[in-house]
């Protein structure tokens, strides 16, 4: 079975193409092609409420052409989910309304809830092998960031907190939103005490590559207090020409490693899983799911 999904987000836009082989015992999931396009909606969005034409000219551009891509791959299902930057445009119906007529594709503006439900459905413990330990789930995006606390099938609690990459760069998170955060993660994690973190996102990705550690192998927090405090000593520009990072990286990657660090401090988690899945990847298991139920039925 093909699917696609489409991830609208805050920092950037993006296209997962991926192949589900069900048939062993469990289905495998196979990435074909992730393209990503980092148009920055949260810039608009989060300071004057609305998408300027010109990100809203470049958003139907992109998806224009991931609905050619599409079209070449031919899935059995595709979905598009748009996020926090599209949640708080007011301008967001109208933009979705013309990516429909132009594009063809059906843009869905999804809640925090929903989204963290839609990135669980990854089932990541699964992967990393271990249905028998408890597991805080962060992920951190441009304008939000996403908390699941589970163990197995069973979730503790989730909860989504507009502190993101792009809120914090711009200024506009405040004291009280991070205070409700730490608060809410020290309650959840007493409550039910993990034994890992499962960090998602491109910025934990990039977080794990620059700690020289393997795939597959944990991230120590002190590894990200490390990466946080050698980041900050670069300037932007030193930290693209020197470091390798990309533009649309390197100034996100800092209040990243910021909020990554804090939610381990607060809920007193020394060690990260970083399986380098997301919501795009959580789409295709809601999909794969549907079709399956579907058939079943």
């Amino acid at each position: 079975m093909k699917f696609a999904a489409i991830d609208v987000g805050s920092n950037a836009v993006r296209l997962l193409l991926s192949k589900v082989d069900s048939e062993g015992v469990e289905p495998v999931f196979e990435k074909i092609s992730f393209i990503r396009m980092p148009i920055r909606l949260g810039e608009d969005a989060f300071i004057h409420n609305n998408i300027s034409p010109e990100k809203e000219s470049r958003l139907i551009k992109t998806m224009i052409g991931f609905k050619y891509l599409m079209d070449a791959y031919e899935p059995l299902d595709y979905m598009a989910c748009a996020t926090s930057a599209m949640r708080e445009a007011e301008n967001s119906d109208e933009i979705i309304a013309r990516i429909k007529k132009k594009s063809g594709i059906d843009l869905n503006v999804i809640s925090g809830r929903k989204e963290a439900k839609i990135i669980y459905s990854n089932r990541i413990e699964k992967i990393i092998g271990s249905d028998d330990s408890t597991y805080l789930h962060v992920d951190v995006g441009g304008g939000s960031t996403e908390l699941i606390l589970f163990k197995g099938k069973k979730v503790f609690a989730y909860r989504s907190f507009n502190i993101g990459t792009i809120r914090l760069l711009e200024g506009i998170v405040t004291k009280d939103e991070w205070n409700e955060m730490k608060k809410w993660v020290r309650k959840v994690t007493n409550d039910h005490t993990p034994d890992y973190a499962i960090g998602s996102g491109g910025n934990i990705n990039k977080l794990h590559r620059m700690s020289g550690r393997k795939d597959g192998t944990l991230l120590l927090r002190d590894d990200i207090r490390q990466l946080k405090k050698y980041l900050r000593g670069f300037t932007l520009e030193q930290r693209i020409t020197k470091l390798g990072l990309r533009p649309d990286r390197a100034d996100v990657i800092v209040p990243a490693s910021k909020i990554y660090y804090s939610v381990m401090k607060w809920g007193d988690i020394e060690y990260m899983h970083v399986p380098k899945l997301g919501l795009a990847d959580g789409i295709v298991h809601v999909l794969y799911k549907k079709h399956t139920d579907r058939y079943i039925k």
